[in-house]
């Protein structure tokens, strides 16, 4: 039973061929493409102000150098957001419960982000190894706990979304096991544990797109650091 429960997080494939790569493209193919009508249908608005709002608030405190970040992220946003969602649909995958997929996201554009600051000011990275006022003996020490905790980084974004999404997959899987168990014996308490269920499954969805907006802005975070 236990080996059941974490089947749901095994790479899907087909005829001995990997299926990630397709449940990574499905997402593109779900929204519309942007025309050159003056006026844009009720999706396309809607999708316009979501990524307008959220692109305002991503690069506020950023400074005019950071806002070249602003298309990779929107981008990575509602990229992750889509597969977080349709993750929760019955009879799917969902990639981004994979910590590898989510480190080949993180360290890249962690790295991204500490090259342009060692390239742009040096100085200002390097200081941030070291906070002002530091006494002489807790240098070399400090040196060393900034140090780990600056590689620390990307493993801290792709082991976050990996763990929130693999525990709430794992919850709802293991409550809706109980209620279908439940139901020939006690009605009235599987009907209690489906409401619940149900309960979840609105905070998992909820969780899928703060994971996704955490991520980003995590991300940006960092490179304002370095900017």
């Amino acid at each position: 039973m236990m080996l059941s429960f974490f089947d749901q997080f095994a790479s899907p494939t087909y005829l001995g061929i990997p299926l990630v790569a397709l449940a990574l493209t499905l997402p593109w193919t779900l929204y519309p493409t942007p025309s050159n009508r003056w006026l844009n249908n009720r999706l396309l608005t809607l999708q316009s102000w979501f990524i307008n709002r959220f692109t305002q608030q991503l690069l506020l405190p950023l400074n005019i150098s950071g806002h070249k970040w602003a298309v990779l992220f929107a981008s990575l946003m509602v990229f992750l957001m889509t597969l977080n969602l349709l993750g929760l649909l019955p009879y799917t995958f969902t990639p981004t419960t994979q910590l590898s997929l989510n480190m080949g996201l993180a360290v890249p554009l962690w790295l991204a982000t500490v090259i342009i600051g060692m390239r742009n000011q040096p100085t200002i990275a390097l200081g941030h190894l070291l906070p002002e006022g530091t006494p002489a003996p807790l240098i070399p020490v400090l040196i060393i706990i900034e140090t780990i905790s600056l590689f620390i980084r990307p493993l801290a974004l792709g082991v976050r979304l990996t763990a929130n999404l693999t525990a709430g997959h794992l919850l709802i899987q293991l409550i809706a096991t109980a209620a279908f168990v439940l139901f020939p014996m006690m009605p009235t308490v599987a009907i209690l544990t489906s409401t619940v269920l149900f309960l979840l499954t609105l905070l998992e969805v909820a969780v899928a797109m703060i994971q996704a907006y955490v991520f980003v802005l995590l991300l940006s975070l960092y490179l304002q650091e370095n900017v």
